[in-house]
Protein backbone atom coordinates (compact mmCIF):
# COMPACT_ATOMS: atom_id res chain seq x y z
CA UNK A 1 0.00 0.00 0.00
CA UNK A 2 1.43 3.41 -0.96
CA UNK A 3 0.75 5.62 2.47
CA UNK A 4 0.08 9.54 2.15
CA UNK A 5 3.79 9.99 3.24
CA UNK A 6 4.86 8.64 -0.22
CA UNK A 7 2.47 10.39 -1.87
CA UNK A 8 4.17 13.95 -0.45
CA UNK A 9 7.38 12.77 -0.50
CA UNK A 10 6.54 12.17 -5.11
CA UNK A 11 4.57 15.60 -5.54
CA UNK A 12 7.52 17.13 -3.74
CA UNK A 13 9.75 15.17 -6.41
CA UNK A 14 7.96 16.53 -9.28
CA UNK A 15 7.04 19.87 -8.33
CA UNK A 16 10.94 21.10 -6.33
CA UNK A 17 13.17 18.05 -8.23
CA UNK A 18 12.54 17.84 -12.00
CA UNK A 19 11.25 14.54 -11.57
CA UNK A 20 9.26 13.42 -14.91
CA UNK A 21 8.39 10.40 -17.15
CA UNK A 22 11.03 11.71 -19.88
CA UNK A 23 9.40 9.80 -22.55
CA UNK A 24 6.63 7.30 -23.81
CA UNK A 25 7.65 5.22 -26.90
CA UNK A 26 5.33 3.50 -28.43
CA UNK A 27 7.54 0.72 -30.70
CA UNK A 28 5.76 -0.44 -34.19
CA UNK A 29 7.12 -3.15 -36.08
CA UNK A 30 6.75 -2.29 -40.32
CA UNK A 31 7.34 -5.84 -41.29
CA UNK A 32 4.01 -6.52 -42.48
CA UNK A 33 4.36 -3.12 -44.76
CA UNK A 34 7.48 -4.90 -46.80
CA UNK A 35 6.68 -4.68 -50.92
CA UNK A 36 8.49 -4.29 -53.71
CA UNK A 37 6.69 -1.55 -54.93
CA UNK A 38 7.79 1.69 -52.86
CA UNK A 39 4.54 3.37 -53.26
CA UNK A 40 2.65 0.92 -51.90
CA UNK A 41 5.28 0.07 -49.12
CA UNK A 42 5.09 4.02 -48.62
CA UNK A 43 1.32 4.04 -47.83
CA UNK A 44 1.69 0.77 -45.44
CA UNK A 45 3.82 2.44 -43.89
CA UNK A 46 2.13 5.67 -43.35
CA UNK A 47 -1.18 3.80 -42.43
CA UNK A 48 0.15 1.61 -40.06
CA UNK A 49 2.25 4.28 -37.56
CA UNK A 50 -0.94 6.82 -37.62
CA UNK A 51 -3.13 3.89 -36.76
CA UNK A 52 -0.99 2.45 -33.94
CA UNK A 53 -0.07 5.46 -32.67
CA UNK A 54 -3.61 7.73 -33.10
CA UNK A 55 -4.08 7.66 -29.29
CA UNK A 56 -0.49 7.58 -28.16
CA UNK A 57 -0.43 11.55 -27.06
CA UNK A 58 -3.86 12.23 -25.87
CA UNK A 59 -3.38 8.73 -23.58
CA UNK A 60 0.12 10.29 -22.03
CA UNK A 61 -1.44 13.91 -21.69
CA UNK A 62 -4.86 12.38 -19.71
CA UNK A 63 -2.25 9.92 -17.32
CA UNK A 64 -0.35 13.66 -16.76
CA UNK A 65 -3.57 15.29 -16.14
CA UNK A 66 -4.82 12.31 -13.54
CA UNK A 67 -1.83 11.19 -11.81
CA UNK A 68 -0.27 14.94 -12.20
CA UNK A 69 3.07 13.24 -13.52
CA UNK A 70 5.29 15.15 -16.32
CA UNK A 71 5.48 13.30 -19.30
CA UNK A 72 7.95 15.74 -21.47
CA UNK A 73 7.42 13.08 -25.09
CA UNK A 74 5.93 10.97 -26.95
CA UNK A 75 7.71 9.20 -29.23
CA UNK A 76 7.31 6.65 -31.78
CA UNK A 77 10.17 3.39 -32.62
CA UNK A 78 10.08 1.46 -35.71
CA UNK A 79 12.16 -1.61 -37.36
CA UNK A 80 15.04 -0.38 -38.71
CA UNK A 81 14.46 1.21 -42.05
CA UNK A 82 17.45 -0.51 -44.06
CA UNK A 83 15.59 -3.93 -43.19
CA UNK A 84 11.91 -2.28 -44.45
CA UNK A 85 13.09 -0.74 -47.07
CA UNK A 86 15.57 -3.51 -48.88
CA UNK A 87 13.46 -4.44 -51.06
CA UNK A 88 11.66 -1.25 -53.08
CA UNK A 89 14.66 1.02 -52.37
CA UNK A 90 17.26 1.37 -55.17
CA UNK A 91 19.00 4.02 -54.17
CA UNK A 92 19.94 6.42 -51.23
CA UNK A 93 16.58 8.99 -53.14
CA UNK A 94 14.22 6.35 -52.24
CA UNK A 95 14.97 5.66 -48.38
CA UNK A 96 15.40 9.38 -48.30
CA UNK A 97 11.59 9.35 -49.89
CA UNK A 98 10.41 6.34 -46.87
CA UNK A 99 12.21 8.87 -44.56
CA UNK A 100 10.14 11.89 -45.44
CA UNK A 101 6.73 9.64 -44.80
CA UNK A 102 7.78 8.87 -41.59
CA UNK A 103 7.98 12.44 -40.86
CA UNK A 104 4.88 13.24 -42.16
CA UNK A 105 3.38 10.08 -39.99
CA UNK A 106 4.89 11.81 -36.72
CA UNK A 107 3.06 15.10 -37.45
CA UNK A 108 -0.02 13.62 -38.15
CA UNK A 109 -0.59 11.93 -34.82
CA UNK A 110 1.33 15.07 -33.47
CA UNK A 111 4.21 12.79 -31.78
CA UNK A 112 7.97 14.80 -30.44
CA UNK A 113 10.35 12.05 -32.55
CA UNK A 114 10.38 8.82 -34.55
CA UNK A 115 13.21 6.77 -34.70
CA UNK A 116 14.66 3.35 -36.32
CA UNK A 117 15.55 5.65 -39.66
CA UNK A 118 18.77 3.02 -38.77
CA UNK A 119 21.15 0.28 -40.01
CA UNK A 120 22.21 -2.56 -38.24
CA UNK A 121 25.75 -3.35 -39.95
CA UNK A 122 27.73 -4.59 -36.86
CA UNK A 123 29.66 -7.36 -39.14
CA UNK A 124 28.80 -6.44 -42.65
CA UNK A 125 26.13 -4.01 -44.80
CA UNK A 126 23.84 -5.36 -47.22
CA UNK A 127 23.34 -2.74 -50.60
CA UNK A 128 20.35 -2.05 -48.63
CA UNK A 129 22.18 -0.89 -45.94
CA UNK A 130 24.73 1.09 -47.24
CA UNK A 131 22.03 2.84 -49.03
CA UNK A 132 20.32 4.06 -46.05
CA UNK A 133 23.47 5.30 -44.38
CA UNK A 134 24.58 6.98 -47.63
CA UNK A 135 20.77 9.02 -47.63
CA UNK A 136 21.13 10.10 -43.74
CA UNK A 137 22.44 13.99 -44.11
CA UNK A 138 19.59 14.59 -46.91
CA UNK A 139 17.15 12.41 -44.95
CA UNK A 140 17.95 14.13 -41.74
CA UNK A 141 18.35 17.89 -43.47
CA UNK A 142 15.15 17.41 -45.24
CA UNK A 143 12.76 16.21 -42.06
CA UNK A 144 12.22 17.33 -39.02
CA UNK A 145 11.14 14.67 -36.55
CA UNK A 146 12.96 11.52 -37.75
CA UNK A 147 16.11 10.23 -35.86
CA UNK A 148 18.71 7.80 -37.00
CA UNK A 149 20.82 5.36 -35.78
CA UNK A 150 23.80 3.07 -37.38
CA UNK A 151 25.36 0.10 -34.96
CA UNK A 152 28.58 -0.70 -36.25
CA UNK A 153 29.70 -2.98 -33.47
CA UNK A 154 29.08 -5.49 -31.06
CA UNK A 155 30.76 -8.04 -28.23
CA UNK A 156 29.97 -11.18 -30.20
CA UNK A 157 30.61 -9.63 -34.13
CA UNK A 158 33.53 -7.62 -33.93
CA UNK A 159 33.72 -3.62 -34.80
CA UNK A 160 32.79 -3.00 -38.87
CA UNK A 161 35.81 -0.63 -39.72
CA UNK A 162 33.99 0.62 -43.27
CA UNK A 163 30.66 1.41 -41.72
CA UNK A 164 32.83 3.40 -38.97
CA UNK A 165 34.92 5.16 -41.67
CA UNK A 166 31.63 5.20 -43.53
CA UNK A 167 29.88 6.67 -40.35
CA UNK A 168 32.85 9.51 -40.07
CA UNK A 169 31.82 10.96 -43.47
CA UNK A 170 27.65 10.62 -42.62
CA UNK A 171 28.07 12.64 -39.99
CA UNK A 172 30.55 15.54 -41.38
CA UNK A 173 28.11 15.33 -44.78
CA UNK A 174 24.96 15.75 -42.10
CA UNK A 175 26.77 18.50 -40.45
CA UNK A 176 27.37 20.70 -44.12
CA UNK A 177 23.57 20.01 -44.92
CA UNK A 178 22.36 21.73 -41.89
CA UNK A 179 25.20 24.54 -41.04
CA UNK A 180 22.50 27.15 -41.72
CA UNK A 181 20.96 25.70 -38.36
CA UNK A 182 24.30 25.12 -36.18
CA UNK A 183 24.91 21.73 -38.16
CA UNK A 184 21.58 20.17 -35.89
CA UNK A 185 20.88 17.48 -38.20
CA UNK A 186 23.80 15.83 -36.05
CA UNK A 187 21.77 16.21 -32.91
CA UNK A 188 19.59 13.64 -34.63
CA UNK A 189 22.24 11.03 -35.63
CA UNK A 190 24.05 8.45 -33.19
CA UNK A 191 26.22 6.12 -33.69
CA UNK A 192 26.37 2.81 -31.38
CA UNK A 193 27.64 -0.41 -30.37
CA UNK A 194 25.68 -3.10 -28.72
CA UNK A 195 22.67 -1.24 -29.39
CA UNK A 196 19.66 -2.37 -27.71
CA UNK A 197 16.54 -3.44 -29.52
CA UNK A 198 14.86 -2.14 -26.51
CA UNK A 199 15.80 1.67 -26.16
CA UNK A 200 13.22 4.24 -25.90
CA UNK A 201 15.52 7.58 -26.14
CA UNK A 202 16.40 9.08 -29.16
CA UNK A 203 18.29 9.59 -31.28
CA UNK A 204 18.91 5.52 -30.72
CA UNK A 205 15.21 4.30 -30.14
CA UNK A 206 14.68 1.33 -32.84
CA UNK A 207 12.03 -1.53 -32.31
CA UNK A 208 13.98 -4.63 -32.54
CA UNK A 209 12.90 -7.71 -35.38
CA UNK A 210 12.49 -10.10 -32.02
CA UNK A 211 9.94 -7.30 -30.46
CA UNK A 212 5.96 -8.07 -30.21
CA UNK A 213 4.14 -5.94 -33.33
CA UNK A 214 3.55 -3.50 -31.08
CA UNK A 215 4.76 -2.46 -27.30
CA UNK A 216 4.83 0.39 -24.90
CA UNK A 217 8.93 1.21 -23.52
CA UNK A 218 8.88 4.03 -20.95
CA UNK A 219 12.08 6.13 -20.23
CA UNK A 220 11.87 7.54 -16.61
CA UNK A 221 14.33 10.56 -15.31
CA UNK A 222 15.41 12.01 -11.88
CA UNK A 223 18.60 13.84 -11.55
CA UNK A 224 17.33 16.46 -9.33
CA UNK A 225 15.93 14.36 -6.91
CA UNK A 226 18.63 12.18 -6.44
CA UNK A 227 20.85 15.00 -6.34
CA UNK A 228 18.48 17.03 -3.05
CA UNK A 229 18.63 13.28 -1.11
CA UNK A 230 22.29 13.63 -1.53
CA UNK A 231 22.26 16.96 -0.14
CA UNK A 232 21.37 15.34 2.91
CA UNK A 233 23.95 12.69 2.87
CA UNK A 234 26.98 14.89 3.50
CA UNK A 235 29.75 13.28 5.35
CA UNK A 236 28.65 9.94 5.03
CA UNK A 237 30.60 6.79 4.28
CA UNK A 238 30.45 5.11 0.68
CA UNK A 239 27.81 2.27 1.87
CA UNK A 240 25.52 4.84 3.21
CA UNK A 241 25.64 7.09 -0.07
CA UNK A 242 25.42 3.84 -2.15
CA UNK A 243 21.94 3.13 -0.32
CA UNK A 244 20.27 6.68 -0.62
CA UNK A 245 20.83 6.38 -3.94
CA UNK A 246 19.63 2.71 -4.69
CA UNK A 247 16.83 4.06 -2.27
CA UNK A 248 16.07 7.06 -4.58
CA UNK A 249 16.10 5.43 -7.50
CA UNK A 250 13.53 2.98 -6.54
CA UNK A 251 10.96 5.69 -6.01
CA UNK A 252 11.87 7.15 -8.71
CA UNK A 253 11.16 3.84 -10.71
CA UNK A 254 7.97 3.73 -9.14
CA UNK A 255 6.82 6.58 -10.82
CA UNK A 256 7.96 4.96 -14.29
CA UNK A 257 6.33 1.59 -13.36
CA UNK A 258 3.01 3.67 -13.02
CA UNK A 259 3.08 5.47 -16.05
CA UNK A 260 4.22 2.30 -17.90
CA UNK A 261 1.02 0.54 -16.82
CA UNK A 262 -1.28 2.93 -17.01
CA UNK A 263 -0.40 4.23 -21.05
CA UNK A 264 -0.15 -0.13 -21.95
CA UNK A 265 -4.00 -0.63 -20.33
CA UNK A 266 -5.61 2.31 -22.00
CA UNK A 267 -3.96 2.26 -25.65
CA UNK A 268 -4.08 -1.60 -25.32
CA UNK A 269 -0.29 -2.02 -26.24
CA UNK A 270 1.91 -4.76 -24.19
CA UNK A 271 4.30 -3.27 -21.55
CA UNK A 272 7.83 -3.89 -23.05
CA UNK A 273 10.73 -2.23 -20.22
CA UNK A 274 11.05 0.64 -18.02
CA UNK A 275 14.22 2.25 -18.90
CA UNK A 276 15.39 3.73 -15.22
CA UNK A 277 18.04 6.40 -16.72
CA UNK A 278 19.01 9.70 -15.39
CA UNK A 279 19.20 11.89 -18.02
CA UNK A 280 19.27 15.29 -17.26
CA UNK A 281 17.79 18.46 -18.86
CA UNK A 282 19.58 22.16 -19.44
CA UNK A 283 16.93 23.47 -16.45
CA UNK A 284 19.12 24.64 -13.19
CA UNK A 285 19.13 21.49 -10.56
CA UNK A 286 18.59 18.35 -13.09
CA UNK A 287 21.83 17.63 -13.80
CA UNK A 288 24.17 14.63 -13.48
CA UNK A 289 27.47 16.63 -13.03
CA UNK A 290 25.53 18.51 -9.98
CA UNK A 291 25.53 14.60 -8.34
CA UNK A 292 29.34 13.77 -9.17
CA UNK A 293 29.99 17.17 -7.25
CA UNK A 294 27.21 16.17 -4.44
CA UNK A 295 29.61 12.76 -4.23
CA UNK A 296 32.29 15.09 -3.54
CA UNK A 297 34.05 16.27 -6.78
CA UNK A 298 34.73 19.94 -7.17
CA UNK A 299 33.68 19.58 -11.25
CA UNK A 300 33.29 16.46 -13.43
CA UNK A 301 36.37 15.67 -14.27
CA UNK A 302 38.53 16.09 -11.66
CA UNK A 303 40.32 12.74 -10.12
CA UNK A 304 37.98 10.56 -8.95
CA UNK A 305 35.15 11.49 -11.72
CA UNK A 306 35.33 7.46 -13.42
CA UNK A 307 34.61 5.80 -10.22
CA UNK A 308 32.07 8.20 -8.85
CA UNK A 309 30.15 7.95 -12.19
CA UNK A 310 30.56 4.18 -12.00
CA UNK A 311 28.98 4.21 -8.16
CA UNK A 312 26.46 5.89 -9.31
CA UNK A 313 25.57 4.39 -12.56
CA UNK A 314 25.33 0.67 -10.68
CA UNK A 315 23.40 2.03 -7.63
CA UNK A 316 20.70 3.70 -10.03
CA UNK A 317 20.46 0.20 -11.48
CA UNK A 318 20.03 -1.81 -8.36
CA UNK A 319 17.92 0.51 -6.94
CA UNK A 320 15.05 0.64 -10.21
CA UNK A 321 15.82 -3.39 -10.84
CA UNK A 322 13.83 -3.98 -7.90
CA UNK A 323 11.56 -1.24 -8.72
CA UNK A 324 9.87 -2.41 -11.84
CA UNK A 325 8.66 -6.10 -13.55
CA UNK A 326 10.74 -5.22 -16.58
CA UNK A 327 14.34 -3.08 -17.03
CA UNK A 328 15.57 -2.84 -20.00
CA UNK A 329 16.94 -0.10 -22.70
CA UNK A 330 19.80 2.12 -21.45
CA UNK A 331 19.20 2.04 -17.83
CA UNK A 332 21.71 4.62 -15.86
CA UNK A 333 23.04 8.05 -16.02
CA UNK A 334 23.61 9.60 -18.90
CA UNK A 335 26.70 12.37 -19.76
CA UNK A 336 25.21 14.38 -22.72
CA UNK A 337 27.56 17.65 -23.08
CA UNK A 338 25.00 20.32 -24.12
CA UNK A 339 22.20 18.92 -22.00
CA UNK A 340 23.53 19.02 -18.95
CA UNK A 341 24.69 22.67 -17.17
CA UNK A 342 26.76 21.51 -14.88
CA UNK A 343 29.01 19.35 -17.56
CA UNK A 344 29.01 22.85 -19.55
CA UNK A 345 29.98 24.40 -16.47
CA UNK A 346 32.88 22.04 -16.47
CA UNK A 347 33.96 22.35 -19.79
CA UNK A 348 34.03 25.58 -19.40
CA UNK A 349 36.19 25.54 -15.91
CA UNK A 350 39.08 23.58 -17.77
CA UNK A 351 38.07 20.24 -15.94
CA UNK A 352 36.37 18.28 -18.44
CA UNK A 353 38.14 16.68 -21.40
CA UNK A 354 37.15 14.63 -24.90
CA UNK A 355 39.78 12.12 -23.22
CA UNK A 356 38.20 12.53 -19.73
CA UNK A 357 34.90 12.10 -21.25
CA UNK A 358 35.73 9.12 -23.30
CA UNK A 359 37.32 7.16 -19.74
CA UNK A 360 33.70 7.96 -17.90
CA UNK A 361 31.82 6.34 -21.12
CA UNK A 362 32.91 2.89 -20.08
CA UNK A 363 31.20 2.88 -16.53
CA UNK A 364 28.23 5.27 -17.52
CA UNK A 365 25.03 4.62 -20.15
CA UNK A 366 26.09 5.20 -23.52
CA UNK A 367 29.21 7.06 -24.68
CA UNK A 368 30.34 10.60 -25.89
CA UNK A 369 26.90 12.57 -26.25
CA UNK A 370 25.45 16.01 -27.64
CA UNK A 371 29.04 16.73 -27.67
CA UNK A 372 29.97 19.99 -30.00
CA UNK A 373 33.27 19.61 -31.72
CA UNK A 374 34.81 22.20 -34.34
CA UNK A 375 33.07 22.14 -37.97
CA UNK A 376 36.66 21.69 -39.82
CA UNK A 377 37.06 18.35 -37.67
CA UNK A 378 38.24 15.65 -40.79
CA UNK A 379 36.04 12.48 -41.04
CA UNK A 380 38.85 10.37 -40.42
CA UNK A 381 38.96 11.68 -36.60
CA UNK A 382 35.59 11.21 -36.21
CA UNK A 383 35.63 7.73 -37.63
CA UNK A 384 38.63 7.09 -34.92
CA UNK A 385 36.42 8.63 -32.44
CA UNK A 386 33.66 6.06 -33.14
CA UNK A 387 35.80 3.31 -33.23
CA UNK A 388 37.75 4.42 -29.75
CA UNK A 389 33.87 3.85 -28.24
CA UNK A 390 32.92 1.15 -30.09
CA UNK A 391 36.16 -1.05 -28.48
CA UNK A 392 34.91 0.29 -24.97
CA UNK A 393 31.52 -1.12 -25.78
CA UNK A 394 32.78 -3.88 -27.11
CA UNK A 395 35.21 -5.42 -24.84
CA UNK A 396 33.43 -4.04 -22.06
CA UNK A 397 30.05 -6.05 -23.40
CA UNK A 398 27.85 -2.38 -23.24
CA UNK A 399 26.14 -0.22 -25.02
CA UNK A 400 28.43 2.76 -26.38
CA UNK A 401 27.45 5.34 -28.78
CA UNK A 402 28.83 8.59 -30.37
CA UNK A 403 26.81 11.78 -30.56
CA UNK A 404 28.76 14.32 -31.94
CA UNK A 405 27.80 17.16 -33.59
CA UNK A 406 30.54 19.38 -35.69
CA UNK A 407 29.23 22.57 -35.61
CA UNK A 408 30.22 24.00 -39.43
CA UNK A 409 32.15 27.67 -39.27
CA UNK A 410 32.73 27.36 -35.63
CA UNK A 411 35.39 26.04 -33.25
CA UNK A 412 37.21 25.67 -30.24
CA UNK A 413 36.32 28.84 -27.27
CA UNK A 414 32.67 29.42 -29.45
CA UNK A 415 29.38 28.20 -27.75
CA UNK A 416 26.14 26.70 -29.82
CA UNK A 417 22.60 26.85 -28.87
CA UNK A 418 20.18 23.80 -30.07
CA UNK A 419 17.05 24.73 -28.03
CA UNK A 420 15.04 22.90 -25.61
CA UNK A 421 15.89 19.43 -24.37
CA UNK A 422 18.88 19.43 -26.83
CA UNK A 423 20.41 22.43 -25.06
CA UNK A 424 23.66 24.55 -25.67
CA UNK A 425 27.13 23.88 -25.31
CA UNK A 426 30.80 24.75 -25.50
CA UNK A 427 32.52 23.70 -28.63
CA UNK A 428 35.50 20.87 -27.40
CA UNK A 429 38.67 20.73 -28.69
CA UNK A 430 39.55 17.57 -30.59
CA UNK A 431 42.79 15.70 -30.53
CA UNK A 432 44.83 17.25 -33.78
CA UNK A 433 46.84 14.28 -34.62
CA UNK A 434 46.05 12.27 -37.26
CA UNK A 435 44.43 8.09 -37.48
CA UNK A 436 43.85 8.34 -40.65
CA UNK A 437 45.80 5.73 -41.73
CA UNK A 438 44.30 3.49 -38.98
CA UNK A 439 40.72 4.16 -40.45
CA UNK A 440 41.60 3.82 -44.14
CA UNK A 441 42.67 -0.13 -43.37
CA UNK A 442 38.60 -0.95 -43.69
CA UNK A 443 37.55 -4.69 -42.98
CA UNK A 444 36.36 -6.10 -39.43
CA UNK A 445 37.75 -5.56 -35.91
CA UNK A 446 37.07 -9.41 -34.30
CA UNK A 447 34.89 -10.07 -31.75
CA UNK A 448 37.35 -10.21 -28.35
CA UNK A 449 37.96 -13.55 -26.90
CA UNK A 450 35.27 -14.75 -24.32
CA UNK A 451 37.49 -17.65 -22.69
CA UNK A 452 40.54 -16.34 -20.93
CA UNK A 453 38.66 -13.42 -18.92
CA UNK A 454 40.97 -12.46 -16.04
Amino acid sequence: MINIFEVNETNQMIEQENLDVRTITLGVSLLDCIDSDLEKMRERVYEKIVDKAKNLVSVGREIEMEYGIPIVNKRISVTPIALIGGNACKSPEDFVSLAKVLDEAVKAVQVNFIGGYSALVSKGMTPAEEYLIRSIPQALAETDRVCSSVNVGSTKTGINMDAVKLMGEVILDTAQKTKDRDSCGCTKLVVFCNAPDDNPFMAGAFHGVTEADSIINVGVSGPGVVKRALENAHGVDFETLCETIKRTAFKVTRVGQLVAQEASRRLGVPFGILDLSLAPTPAVGDSVADILREIGLEHPGAPGTTAALALLNDQVKKGGVMASSAVGGLSGAFIPVSEDQGMIDAVDAGALTLEKLEAMTCVCSVGLDMVAIPGDTPASAISGMIADEAAIGMINQKTTAVRVIPVIGKGVGETVEFGGLLGHGPIMPVNGFSCEEFVERGGRIPAPIHSFKN
